[in-house]
């Protein structure tokens, strides 16, 4: 392998790159249980971008789980696929729960968390700088973020499972813009209650 790049993002920073088709993104949970929410766009075309929906109807079509893993394939909202997911050591990552936002705290946690930092404003501040916009904002994947289904449907957050230098691995299958939010949520235990860094290591075969 060879490290084209190799980025400390601080804890509740947005971060954003192009991965050419082939090249690895290794995002490392530094500390542990942190949610580091993700974006995928065609860097060619934006209006190609993450569809969760068509990724886990095929994922689940052939056999596989409702959370994603090794082996993974993000798929476009033209069926195309984004990257995979080719290493693993935390053995499972959200596309159901969506990103924190402003409104979502205020709905969920009370009026007084309106302001706090969250992981939508971050990807709209990413969005901003590549010519996007809020339209642009789908929905997303939450690495090491633990959302376990209950019986009856409903999706918990819970306390994340990734131990300190836990990472995942994602091979570009066409030129891919990725935005990153190491998300600030402090009012649920997706991130141990305490936005930590992560690591974010750009190579080659």
């Amino acid at each position: 392998m060879t490290i084209l790049s190799d980025t400390l993002v601080p804890a509740r920073e947005p971060y954003s790159t192009v991965l050419k088709t082939g090249q690895i993104m290794r995002i490392v949970d530094l500390k542990s249980q942190q949610a580091v929410d993700a974006l995928f766009y065609n860097a060619h075309d934006a209006s190609e971008r993450y569809s969760a929906q068509d990724t886990l109807a095929a994922q689940v079509r052939a056999g596989g789980r409702y959370d994603l893993s090794t082996g993974s394939v993000l798929l476009s909202n033209e069926l195309r696929p984004l990257v995979k997911i080719v290493a693993d050591t935390c053995g499972f990552h959200d596309t159901c729960a969506g990103a924190c936002s402003c409104e979502s705290n205020t709905v969920r946690f009370g009026h007084e968390t309106r302001f706090m930092h969250a992981c939508r404003e971050n990807f709209l501040v990413l969005a901003v700088k590549h010519g996007m916009s809020k339209r642009d904002l789908v929905s997303n994947v939450n690495f090491f973020m633990n959302v376990p289904i209950r019986p009856n449907g409903e999706l918990t957050v819970d306390d994340g499972v990734s131990e300190p230098g836990g990472y995942v691995e994602l091979e570009a299958l066409m030129d891919t813009l990725v935005f990153i939010s190491n998300c600030p949520q402090v009012n649920n235990p997706c991130n141990g209650f305490s936005p930590t860094p992560i690591q974010i290591i750009i190579s080659t075969p």
